[in-house]
């Protein structure tokens, strides 16, 4: 259809609706065609009860893949068609059991003698197409099931977006910005402690000045992440890696891995082989972030903040 060529893959649902909708009507005038009254809807239903014998309503929709109470549903509708019945006898009396009645017993065998027509009559279909629909659809299945299509457009988004971000050395106009977007974060989850008001009220003396650096995260030229790289003394390690935040309002962009990636390569421009942090595991997205980047957790370091639960270190060589 040409409108959907207009429309490109975002009509996708749409799409797959029409398609849907077209097999769905000619499923009804086929049950009429063999004298079945029947809705096309309860036939996984059905498919199962025959098979398998009496399940349970939650059994059921685990089977089909729908919900439960679209399940309940259908069986409500198939039970005033008494095709089926509730609470057949079960060795365990707390689960109510629904089976197919001697009604829909028949109804079963008459499906599946149409059923044998309308397999071939799609293996027909298939094999005037180019493409085979069946193996396309199990594909698709499978890789909604691996990663949602939601997930994925999650992604594409990030990108883009991420293309508007460019990462910045600071200069002294960012300091604010610098001090408000660790206070945000800081007094969200903990409370601040002395040595956050000394690197980020003197941040030239306390991280510049003894060679470290902090980067700047600028969305559409704003700055919106910050994140500093103090140089270590008395120390194994060469450098923390140290007060990155992102503003909530700029949070799944990508700016969190950007600033991580624009540090690491700091580090390793300044000759460094570690990169130390100190995080909460109760900051699940960062100590993701820190994973996804190579960190290791490590243990046993002194440390000034009261809020520290894991010390984690990044070898660059």
């Amino acid at each position: 259809m040409d409108f959907f060529e207009r429309t490109g893959k975002m009509a996708l649902g749409s799409r797959l609706r029409l398609l849907a909708g077209k097999v769905t009507a000619d499923a009804e005038g086929i049950y009429q065609l063999y004298g079945v009254d029947f809705s096309p809807k309860w036939f996984p239903c059905v498919f199962i009860l025959a098979e398998d014998g009496g399940k349970t309503i939650t059994e059921i929709a685990v089977e089909i893949g729908h919900s439960q109470p679209s399940v309940t549903k259908i069986i409500k509708e198939m039970a005033k068609a008494g095709l089926v019945k509730d609470n057949l006898k079960s060795d365990d009396k707390r689960r109510n059991i629904t089976g197919l009645s001697e009604k829909g017993k028949k109804l079963a065998a008459k499906i599946e003698v149409q059923g044998g027509d309308i397999d071939l009559a799609i293996e027909n279909m298939m094999a005037e197409a180019t493409h085979d629909l069946w193996q396309a659809l199990a594909e698709w299945e499978e890789l909604l099931d691996r990663k949602s299509l939601l997930s994925r457009v999650q992604e594409q988004k990030k990108l883009r977006e991420s293309k508007d971000v460019a990462i910045v050395p600071y200069q002294p106009g960012y300091q604010s910005a610098f001090k408000a977007l660790n206070e945000e974060w800081i007094s969200r989850y903990f409370e601040m402690e002395e040595a956050d008001h000394k690197a980020l009220d003197n941040p030239k003396e306390y991280i510049l000045d003894p060679g470290g650096q902090i980067l700047v995260a600028l969305y559409q030229g704003e700055p919106v992440g910050v994140c500093a790289l103090i140089k270590m003394k008395d120390s194994a390690y060469d450098f923390e890696m140290a007060k990155m935040a992102v503003s909530p309002k700029a949070q799944g962009k990508n700016i969190g891995w950007l600033l991580g990636q624009a540090v690491i390569h700091s580090a390793r421009e300044m000759g460094a082989s570690t990169i130390y942090l100190e995080s909460n595991t109760m900051l699940k997205p960062a100590i993701n972030l820190y994973y996804k980047m190579g960190f290791k957790k490590v243990m046993g370091l002194p440390t000034p903040y009261k809020r520290c639960n894991i010390q984690m270190v990044l070898a660059l060589k």
